[in-house]
């Protein structure tokens, strides 16, 4: 059902029956460890190159999501997911494995909300299990958007550290004791005209007031509808300049926070914090799925956010386009 011009609210229960979390190492070191399923012991995880790993790391997690469900991959109806790397090869390589349909997404660090809202439609039609999956790579993503890690140029003032992680959750139409998405706000694209490659959270902060605004106005809901209301990887920044935008549209919100902003600990040098596609999907598959099974949260607002630039946009000098999708997340 359709609620305003951006929202579209559940008909059908969309369940989350299954969820995995897969950590890099620098990121076992944070925050969110004893949440966190598998925590990979080193960057490169016995593969021959940063690329190839990543693809191992999709390809574990889903095995593993649909193990956690009891799922064959032969009874999974489609794979939606994404990464960052050129033509999303990590998702779209690991998919080999799998005897499943699968599509590819690209929302940049967005695309696990992109993934959730797509496949919650598709539940709430003929499909009856659909997996999502995000990932991204700490030097994968550094060797195409910035620099090779071998150059050891220094990061500036605003930059984050894109996280080496994964995550995947299985949807399903079955009814079982599992979170369940009630909706999502489609996000607009939106340019403030920065250009400055390093700033994601401040390229991305006003596409998530966009998104979170609409979804009030969408709804009729206020802010303490929700228990928690977090974005995707805008870092410390980019979370407080959201703050600074919410308030000045009248929605002054105190339980607003951020994945990048509290996947590392403050004793980690991660610059502003986490970025990168895996970003939220650990966080979500990890701490947000758990504390929603144990109910100390019921009611979340989720809201991935993406920069939706190139290398060679960059290059160019063209502005960073922003976008953020919000998902609604309730547990019974």
């Amino acid at each position: 059902m359709k609620v305003g011009k951006h929202t579209y609210l559940a008909d059908n229960n969309v369940y989350i029956a299954s969820a995995y979390s897969l950590a890099g190492p620098y990121e076992s070191k944070g925050t969110f460890r004893e949440y966190f399923d598998t925590v990979m012991e080193d960057d490169e995880w016995k593969c021959k190159s940063h690329e190839l790993t990543e693809i191992e790391m999709q390809r574990f997690t889903i095995g593993e999501c649909l193990d956690r469900a009891k799922v064959n991959p032969m009874d999974c109806d489609l794979i939606l997911g994404g990464d960052l790397l050129n033509q999303i090869v990590p998702t779209s390589f690991s998919a080999r494995d799998f005897n499943t349909p699968f599509m590819g997404l690209y929302n940049a660090c967005a695309t696990f909300g992109e993934a959730l809202s797509i496949g919650s439609c598709l539940i709430g039609g003929d499909f009856e299990r659909v997996i999502c999956c995000t990932s991204s790579h700490y030097a994968t993503a550094e060797r195409q958007y910035r620099y090779p890690l071998e150059l050891g140029t220094q990061p500036t003032p605003e930059s984050q550290w894109t996280v080496t992680g994964c995550g995947a959750v299985m949807l399903s139409k079955s009814k079982c004791d599992a979170p369940q998405i009630k909706g999502f706000t489609a996000g607009e694209v939106i340019d403030f005209g920065l250009c400055d490659a390093n700033n994601m959270g401040g390229a991305m902060a006003p596409a998530a007031a966009k998104t979170i605004v609409n979804h009030f106005k969408d709804t009729g809901r206020s802010p303490d509808y929700y228990d928690l209301i977090i974005t995707g990887d805008l870092g410390r920044f980019g979370r407080d300049t959201l703050h600074y935008l919410c308030k000045k549209e009248g929605y002054d919100i105190d339980n607003l926070n951020d994945c990048g902003s509290m996947i590392y600990s403050e004793k980690q040098k991660a610059g502003q914090g986490g970025s990168g596609a895996g970003c939220c999907s650990l966080v979500f598959c990890s701490y947000i799925y758990k504390k929603l099974q144990e109910g100390s949260l019921k009611k979340v607002l989720f809201v991935p956010t993406g920069a939706m630039l190139s290398r060679d946009s960059a290059l160019q000098g063209e502005s960073i386009p922003g976008i953020a999708h919000a998902v609604i997340i309730e547990k019974e």
